[in-house]
This record gives structure tokens, C-alpha cells and sequence, in this order.
């Protein structure tokens, strides 16, 4: 039952992609293609929409007044641009998604926790809210950096999530040589 449940449930949630496309088209005028492409490189390889579902967007949008086309170059390629709506709607659908995130923010620990999954769940009990605390944090800190990014925000955070993996990496190690 719950393979048919997952089976019939998106891969990506309903308005990531606008949202992506949104910011793309932000940044600089993009076509079809580029902008797949650009999704694609900004989720590291991850996902990369199909031209059935960007094409049919990229057409509401354009019904709904948030792009219009750019005249087409000697390329003939067909770029679209945000108009002054379609930035205001990308605001809006910023705000949102910040909201939603705060609001959902107590389900990342259960949905990433596998240790609700685990057989010993008794005995990690005890590790359990700093865990939660953990997670919590990690959301905290992806959305402060986004609000505050700068080159030194950027430097500082990675080099600190690379010396917390390094630390998680290294009890892992320990913990499998003990056993």
C-alpha cells in the first residue's frame, strides 16, 4: 500500500518549478531549454523538468501577463522576460514559500529522522531531540544564510559545515571500528 501511495505522488511539489522559473527569469532573459538547463544546474544534477512541464508553464505565465517574449535574435531562439506583475508575483511567491517553510519547519526532523525507523528506537531515544535540535538548526542556518549572503557569510559556512561533517565523519569511523 505504501509503494501505490508513493507511486501516485509528484516527484516535485506543485510550484517548485514556477518558482524556479521565476528566479530564472529574474536573473536574465531565458528560453525554454536554457531555463531546464538551469534548473538543473542550480539542484547540482538532481532534477532537470521536462519540456511538458516547463513549456506549459512558460505559456500561463505569459497568459497571466507575468513574461512576455523577447523579440527573437538572428539565433531565432524565443526568450522570455519577467514583466513588472511577474516581479511582483515572484515577491509574492517568495513570501510564501519563506511562510511555508517556517510553518513546515517542525516536519523535517520526523521525515529525515531514520532513527524512527530504526529497530533499537528505545535505546536512541535519548538521542532523539538533539537530533531534532540538529535538523532544526541546519534549516535555520540554510535560510539566515540566504537572507544574509555574502562572500564571507558563504566562506564561514562552509568551512563550518565542512568541519562538522568531517566531525560526524570521524564518529561514524569510530563507531564502525568498534564494531
Amino acid at each position: 500500500m505504501f509503494r501505490r501511495w508513493i507511486r501516485n505522488l509528484p516527484s516535485v511539489p506543485k510550484g517548485i518549478l514556477r518558482h524556479y522559473v521565476l528566479k530564472l527569469l529574474k536573473e536574465k532573459p531565458m528560453s525554454g531549454s536554457e531555463i531546464m538547463e538551469g534548473i538543473e544546474k542550480e539542484t547540482g544534477g538532481r532534477w532537470k523538468p521536462s519540456p511538458g512541464s516547463v513549456y506549459p508553464l512558460l505559456a500561463w505565465l505569459q497568459d497571466n501577463g507575468y513574461t512576455e517574449e523577447v523579440p527573437t535574435e538572428e539565433t531565432g531562439i524565443k526568450r522570455y522576460i519577467l514583466t513588472e506583475q511577474g516581479e511582483k508575483f515572484f515577491q509574492e511567491q517568495t513570501k510564501f514559500k519563506e511562510r511555508l517553510l517556517k510553518k513546515l519547519e517542525f516536519l523535517a526532523p520526523p521525515f529525515l529522522s531514520g532513527f524512527l525507523f530504526s529497530s533499537h528506537t528505545q535505546k536512541l531515544r535519548v538521542i532523539r531531540e538533539p537530533e531534532r535540535r540538529f535538523i532544526r538548526a541546519l534549516f535555520n542556518f540554510r535560510r539566515t544564510l540566504e537572507e544574509n549572503l555574502t562572500d564571507q557569510a558563504i566562506e564561514e559556512a562552509g568551512d563550518f559545515l565542512n568541519t562538522t561533517a568531517e566531525k560526524i565523519e570521524e564518529l561514524c569511523k569510530r563507531l564502525k571500528e568498534g564494531n
